[in-house]
């Protein structure tokens, strides 16, 4: 909602803009060239200048169009950063499934180990057995 003020007829009614105004103080006559990234249908109309009220919504118009930018700026920028996480995330989940594979291959290599530690005492007992009954013939013939 817009509020106007009466002013008296015989007093200059001067508006001040801080957007790519020119030097006296009036708006430039094309608005899109305050704002060349944004879309023509979104580009403020220019004001009548013998309207307080044209002149205000102009300016809201522009505050507006500023926000919007900022707004579109942040929202790359968070697209950047989501774009950047994510990749992040993949890597992640890549090396926790490569740590996940090197998991089963030790818990595999260990029961190798384990079946291969068995085996060599089975037949370290063997071997033991073996020269035992070979002393005893030996000592036999």
């Amino acid at each position: 909602m817009l509020s106007t003020a009466r002013v008296p007829a015989d007093r200059p009614v001067r508006i001040a803009f801080s957007l790519g105004q020119a030097s006296d103080g009036a708006p430039p006559e094309d608005p899109s060239l305050l704002f060349p990234e944004l879309d023509q249908q979104l580009q403020p109309l220019p004001p009548r200048h013998d309207s307080l009220e044209s002149m205000q919504v102009f300016k809201q118009h522009c505050q507006i169009a500023e926000e919007y930018h900022e707004v579109r700026k942040e929202i790359a920028l968070l697209e950047e950063r989501k774009k950047e996480l994510l990749a992040k995330l993949a890597q992640a989940e890549e090396e926790k499934g490569d740590a996940a594979q090197l998991a089963r291959e030790f818990e595999a290599l260990t029961e190798e180990n384990r079946t291969l530690k068995l085996a060599q005492s089975q037949c370290v007992e063997q071997l033991e057995k073996l020269r035992i009954q070979y002393q005893k013939r030996q000592g036999s013939s």
